[in-house]
This record gives structure tokens, C-alpha cells and sequence, in this order.
């Protein structure tokens, strides 16, 4: 049966209340799941970790090219490469939010994991997506053996965030029957040894991109040298120069011109993951800063026993556990969307790219927030670390370096903040998808008898508080696009404010949302139950802060006198003291966390 397609819009959280019992969270996982996870972990930990992390540290991509062709082909031989490919093309045909799990259990890859991520999702999705059934029988069984390496090339020197703006060219020949291909591109990960790739191009004097499956074997394409990058060394990334590269007609992907369009659903993929890879990485940092917290001592303690630290320990924990929660809720969400539009009458490409599209505005905010968080906890890992933490023995310096590329890549994140808003405003006054209207007649109500419906039994502070931070991304949003109007897309700071706001909201709702359905599993540990509720807490303590400071900073910026002193008012009355005592908190994380010597949940 189709799910209830009402409760499938992409965005929607900002206007409806969610019943717990509809959505998924991680410990409803099934045995099949946690063995793929474990799978892909017991890879990482035998044939990554088991070099030695100072080893895997100095891996230079083109120094150690043999030994990382060496890793691909064996976790090829796992059928790691295949997990996004449907069974009938020889892959394992995971099902999305499965393909998630899988993503984080390769975190612990380290920067290998970019080479195996590249080859599941950009390298490969393209084809699965937007392929003809020839295209698909021709290169997916290749691809999901790792006989063909794939990568994918959008990025030029003057086009990264502005990909359209590409100047790559495809000409066809006279006779018709090949594309010539010119042009250069960038940052192409896995191009040092792919044997297909992805090019992004303008046929003749198009406007907009073509996409195009283009073999190695083809000729006409000078591989630059493996780029010197501080982190994910070990990953390869080149320059790609195509001079007159014959390119089979046939070998369009997709319509030509909407290349751009599927550029973007593809890095819709790819944000996601980033926040799943994020999830694996943050829990790697709790179990790397506790191991060592627990055995360093320093005034005749361990450190793990100091307030400052546990502060450290408590936060990443919380922040793990948070970003878990959003993440799978999403993905399931792509999965039973994907699953209503085949009972529609969708054909697999549509339903695999529109479930995708859906959640655009999702997978913006989880693709800033996962790696924000990560980057945060590698730093503070560094620090539990001390002066050890810089070097390169315990290999927390590596996963400093490795996690900031994930801030910059798949869109940066001044960008996504910026797309997540973008995406909402079109969604809501051009599609009219979201029913803004309807929402914001109901504020008005709300505000004068500061009373929510749903304000009642478990967690009713915290429901409340969400409510309420989603009431204020509507009225700072409908009141500066009055204001500005059409400029208010060039006032980037304002719209990034506006984006935090909406993303704590999602992030807090996320959290409430699984520890509500846990309270009502009667098998559900309860001990462990309590640590998570709170870490919920803790979270919307903190995004409380955070949306404080957005929502001053968004008001300052476009309003005065007697409007900005009421749009504080307004602001204020909803998003007022919320009373717990974080400190103690974060102790009570923390202290499970060292207990459990690991991220126990």
C-alpha cells in the first residue's frame, strides 16, 4: 500500500506535526542491516586499520597507487562497489536509508572511503538514475564488480558552485555519429585510475549541460597529476583535460540539456551520505578521545574524570546521537516515497530521482549540519588528545584533516544554508507544494495564547520549543521578504540566518521524534532511554542558542525603530527560557560514554 502522500513532502516538517509512530529511527534496524554494517566494518578495520594509522596517514595517492587499487579490488570482491546497483545489473540494490548504514559503517575508512564513496554514489548513480536499459546492461555489471572505476566530472576552474557556467564543449562530428568533447575539469576524485567518468558538458551552443558516459579507452583525455591536498591524501584527485575525446552518441546520458538537473540530484545523494559518513566519523572521535581519556592521567586521575573534559565527551556524544537521528529519518523517508510513486505508476528512473528531489531541502540541512559536526568533534578530539592529539601516532590529526573537505564538497556549506531557503521559497510561493499560508494564519493564534496543542505529556516543553522555532523562521522569513522583496536573495547573511533556524528546528524535531517513539516500544532499554532523552534536551538547549543569536542577528540586519523593536518582542515571547541544567547533563552523557570506554548507544 502507498504511503499517505500528504506525509511525503519534502519541507513539510515546517507546517505539520509528526506522529512519532511514523517515522523510523536507528535501533528499528533489522539483523540483515547490522550485518551489512558490520561487514563494511570489519573491512575497515582489517585491511585500513590494520596497516597501521601512522601508515594510512602517509598514504599518498600516487605514491601508494597499487596498494589502493589493491584495497578497491578487494572490497570490490566484498561486493561493496555494487550496493546502489539493482540485483538485476549485479549489485546488492540496497534500499536507500540500508545504503546510509553502509555509508557510515565506511567512515572508518578513512580517506579510502572517499574512493569507495565516489564509486556508489556520484561515480556510478548517474547511470543508475537517468541510464537507458543498454547503458545500464553495458556499465552497471562492470561497475558493481569494480572491473570499472568510476568518477564524476562537473567541477572546472571557473565553474564550482556555478557549475552551469561550465565551459566544457561536445560537438558532434560530422558524420553523426560521436561527440567531440573539449574542455578541462577539476577536484575529480578517483580520475587518477577511473575507467569511466561522468563529464558534464554543452553540446554546441546549448545553455545549459549534457551529461555523457565517457570511457578511458575512448582517448583524446590527459589525466593530470594526483593534486598535494591536506587531507584524504590517500584519495585520488586530478585534473581531467579533454582534447577532441570521440564520445558514441549514444553515450548521452540522460536528455540533453538537463544535465545541470541531474547534477543536482545527484549531489542531493551526496549531501545525505556526507552527513551518514559524518555520523560513522562522530562516533569514531567519541571512542578515539574516550580510549585515550580514560588512560591518560594527570594529577593522579584520568582525565576522563575533569569537568572540562567530559563537557568535550558529553557534546560529541549528543551531537552523534542528534545527527543519527535526522539522517535515518530522512533516508527512510526517500525509501517510502521511492515506494509511493512506483504504486503510482512511476517508472524505477522517475521514482529513484523524484523520491531523491523530494527532500532537497532535508538533505541540504543534514549535509551543513553532519559536517559541521564532525569537523567539530575531529577538533575537540585533538584537544581530549593534548599535544598527542598533533601527532600523527594516534591519528586524530588525520581525521582533522580528512573531515574539513566535507564542509567544501557536494556544494559548501554556504551554499546548502543558501539552497535549503531557496528550495523552501520556491516550494512555497511558486510550486505552492508547502502550505505556507495556511501556517502562517495560525501564529498569530498561537503567540497571543502562547498555548501549542500538542504541549501535553512527554517532552511538551521541548515539542513546544520546536514549534515555536519553526513559528520563527515563518515570521522573520514572511517578515523580510516583505521587506526586502526580491533583494532579499543577495542579503546571503540574512538567508543563512534564516537556514539555521530552520535546521535546528529539524534537527530538534528529528531527536524528540525517535526518543517519543522509544518511550512507547515496550522493548526499548530503558536505561539507555534516559541518557538519550537527555541528549534531546541538551540539543534543544542548545539549539535554542543558536536560533536566538540567527534570529537577532537576521532581525538587526534588515529592520529598525518600532519594527525591529516588536519583531524582538514577538521572537522573545516564543523562544524564552527554557530551564535545565546542561552541565549536568553533558556529565551524565559523558559518563555513560566512559563507562562504555565507546559510543555505547
Amino acid at each position: 500500500m502507498a504511503a499517505n502522500p500528504s506525509k511525503l513532502i519534502g519541507g513539510n516538517f515546517l507546517f505539520t506535526e509528526t506522529n512519532p509512530k511514523d517515522v523510523f529511527i536507528p535501533e528499528e534496524f533489522t539483523e540483515e542491516q547490522k550485518m551489512i554494517w558490520q561487514t563494511v566494518n570489519d573491512f575497515c578495520v582489517k585491511e585500513l586499520h590494520g596497516l597501521g594509522i601512522e601508515r594510512v596517514a602517509l598514504m599518498d595517492a600516487e605514491k601508494d597507487r597499487e596498494l589502493v587499487l589493491e584495497l578497491f579490488r578487494k572490497a570490490s570482491e566484498l561486493g561493496l562497489c555494487g550496493v546502489s546497483i539493482p540485483e538485476e545489473y549485479g549489485g546488492m540494490g540496497l534500499d536507500f536509508n540500508t545504503g546510509l548504514l553502509f555509508t557510515e559503517a565506511l567512515s572508518l575508512g578513512l580517506a579510502f572511503a572517499t574512493t569507495i564513496g565516489a564509486q556508489v554514489s556520484i561515480g556510478s548513480l548517474p547511470i543508475v538514475f537517468y541510464g537507458t536499459h543498454e547503458q545500464k546492461e553495458k556499465y552497471l555489471p562492470k561497475i558493481a564488480t569494480g572491473e570499472y572505476a568510476c568518477s564524476y566530472a562537473l567541477t572546472e576552474p571557473g565553474a564550482g558552485s556555478d557549475a552551469n557556467s561550465g565551459k566544457t564543449k561536445a560537438v558532434l562530428n560530422e558524420e553523426g555519429t560521436h561527440y567531440l568533447l573539449n574542455g578541462q575539469k577539476m577536484w575529480i576524485t578517483n580520475g587518477g585510475f577511473a575507467d569511466i567518468f561522468i563529464v558534464f558538458a554543452k553540446i554546441e551552443d546549448d545553455e545549459r549541460l549534457s551529461a555523457f558516459i565517457v570511457e578511458k579507452e575512448f582517448g583524446g583525455i590527459e589525466i593530470g597529476k594526483e593534486e598535494k591536498k591536506m587531507g584524504i591524501k590517500s584519495s585520488s584527485t586530478v585534473q581531467l583535460f579533454f582534447n577532441n575525446c570521440p564520445v558514441p552518441k549514444e553515450n548521452l546520458l540522460g536528455e540533453r540539456g538537463k544535465g545541470f538537473n541531474m547534477a543536482l540530484n545527484i549531489l542531493n545523494n551526496g549531501r545525505i551520505k556526507i552527513c551518514a559518513g559524518g555520523v560513522g566519523g562522530m562516533k569514531y572521535g567519541v571512542a578515539k578521545s574516550v580510549e585515550y581519556a580514560n588512560q591518560r592521567f594527570q594529577f593522579g586521575k584520568p582525565i576522563a574524570d575533569f569537568g572540562a573534559i567530559k563537557y568535550k565527551l558529553g557534546q560529541m556524544a549528543m551531537l552523534a546521537f542528534v545527527n543519527e537521528s535526522a539522517v535515518y529519518r530522512v533516508g527512510a523517508d526517500v525509501d517510502k516515497k521511492y515506494n509511493e510513486l512506483k504504486a503510482n505508476g512511476a517508472s524505477e528512473n522517475d521514482a529513484k530521482i523524484n523520491s531523491m528531489r523530494e527532500y532537497a531541502i532535508e538533505c541540504a540541512i543534514l549535509k551543513v549540519q553532519g559536517s559541521e559536526a564532525m569537523c567539530w568533534t575531529a577538533d575537540e578530539a585533538i584537544q581530549v588528545h593534548g599535544g598527542m592529539g598533533y601527532s600523527m601516532e594516534t591519528g586524530v590529526e588525520m581525521a582533522y584533516r580528512d573531515a574539513r573537505i566535507t564542509k567544501i564538497y557536494e556544494g559548501t556549506n554556504e551554499i546548502n544554508r543558501m539552497l535549503s531557503l531557496a528550495e523552501f521559497y520556491k516550494r512555497a510561493f511558486q510550486t505552492k507544494e508547502l502550505k505556507i499560508n495556511d501556517a502562517m494564519k495560525t501564529i498569530p493564534l498561537g503567540i497571543a495564547q502562547n498555548f501549542n496543542p500538542f504541549n501535553n505529556g512527554f517532552l511538551a516543553d521541548e515539542t513546544e520549543i520546536v514549534s515555536n522555532l519553526k513559528s520563527v523562521f515563518m515570521i522573520i522569513t514572511g517578515a523580510a521578504g516583505r521587506k526586502l522583496k526580491t533583494k532579499l536573495v543577495d542579503e546571503q547573511e540574512i538567508v543563512m540566518n534564516l537556514a539555521d533556524i530552520m535546521a535546528v528546528a529539524f534537527m530538534a524535531e528529528s531527536a524528540i521524534l525517535r526518543v517519543k517513539k522509544l518511550k512507547d516500544d515496550p522493548n526499548a532499554d530503558k536505561d539507555a532511554l534516559k541518557l538519550k532523552i537527555k541528549m534531546t534536551q541538551l540539543y534543544v538547549y542548545e539549539a535554542l542558542d543558536i536560533a536566538r543569536k540567527a534570529a537577532d542577528n537576521a532581525i538587526d540586519s534588515y529592520s529598525k525603530g518600532v519594527e525591529k523593536f516588536t519583531m524582538k518582542r514577538v521572537v522573545g515571547s516564543l523562544l524564552k527560557n527554557y530551564d535545565i541544567n546542561p552541565k549536568d547533563m553533558r556529565r551524565a552523557i559523558a559518563d555513560a560514554v566512559i563507562a562504555a570506554n565507546k559510543y555505547p548507544w
